[in-house]
């Protein structure tokens, strides 16, 4: 069963999460497998990416959702992993060319250092006007070096971004996408409100910053097969049992992640509207139907010159004084 653990430092300015997506990850990749799947590579990237935007989700406990999008110039030109505030998540690629197995990140979207990584946060209940949050890095670092792993480019963001000193692990394969996330805690208290002495801030700061590395550090040491293979309970043991562990154990009642997806009929039928009478008309003409299907789920939306048709009639005008059936 897909879960996702919290969990808090007692005394220490850092926190952690751990997510393990089980049953979720194999229904996205049996959906995927009706149109063909994806390479081992592709896969392992999407997976790594579900993981990643399930613990970026669950650390902002934002009311909308969450999306996660590395494009470039690679044979992946666009992946893409998104999650509710349920923490229900899909992900989808789009990859032309071949793709070797075991190849890095720089490999798949990042050839000629144009990779970009873009966070959209896009509120439930948009007041009018409002638009997205979205944060965009390239897929380099400082010195324009190639970052080959999306653990690193997603550090690098939060570091930029957000100022929060992060680190991440993560892992992939056709049976389980995981990750563990470590992050120090902004600095708050009574020492930071009344003035404390810059020579005691700066002993704070350093202690803080001690506290962090030091954990961060042991969660670095977490191996790829172990956070593949390991519960999450042996991990936490095995890389923090020294340390002041306080968790937060998921019960039954609380959300778990889950494979989701929101298309819909309607939502493909609005689409086709957009595109216009004549534009459909030519489709229909050409084809003698239309067959969408989703990137996400493999859902197919068919429709003939009849449900097209309907899609463009005006709702019939309603007499004065009657009432709506609803």
């Amino acid at each position: 069963m897909s879960e996702l653990h919290k969990f808090l430092f007692e005394g220490l300015p850092v926190r952690g999460m751990l997510v393990r997506l089980t049953d979720s990850w194999q229904e996205l990749l049996r959906r995927h497998a009706q149109s063909g799947g994806h390479p081992a590579a592709v896969t392992e990237l999407l997976g790594e990416m579900s993981a990643a935007a399930v613990l970026m989700q669950g650390n902002i406990k934002f009311n909308g959702s969450l999306i996660l999008q590395v494009f470039g110039d690679g044979p992946v030109k666009l992946a893409v992993a998104e999650v509710q505030p349920d923490f229900g998540f899909r992900a989808t690629a789009t990859v032309q060319g071949e793709v070797a197995d075991g190849v890095p990140l720089s490999h798949l979207v990042n050839v000629n250092n144009q990779g970009r990584c873009a966070i959209t946060l896009d509120p439930k209940d948009r007041l009018p006007g409002q638009q997205p949050y979205q944060g965009v890095v390239p897929l380099y670092g400082d010195r324009h070096e190639k970052l080959e792993h999306l653990h690193e480019v997603l550090e690098h963001y939060m570091l930029q971004s957000e100022q929060l000193d992060t680190r991440l692990v993560l892992a992939a394969n056709d049976q389980i996408a995981a990750g563990l996330l470590i992050q120090r805690l902004p600095s708050t208290g009574e020492a930071n409100l009344s003035g404390t002495a810059a020579a005691q801030a700066r002993e704070d700061a350093i202690g803080q910053s001690e506290d962090y590395n030091r954990i961060a550090m042991l969660a670095a040491s977490l191996k790829r097969e172990e956070l593949l293979t390991l519960d999450a309970d042996t991990i936490l043991h095995r890389l923090f049992w020294q340390e002041p562990l306080q968790r937060f154990v998921p019960t039954d009642g609380l959300l778990r992640p889950r494979f989701a997806c929101s298309c819909s009929r309607e939502r493909v039928g609005r689409m086709l509207q957009g595109l216009g009478v004549a534009e459909v008309e030519s489709i229909l003409a050409e084809r003698g139907r239309i067959d969408v299907g989703c990137e996400f789920c493999g859902a197919q939306y068919p429709f003939d010159p009849v449900d097209a048709a309907q899609l463009f009639l005006k709702p019939p005008q309603q007499a004065p004084g009657t009432d709506q059936l609803q």
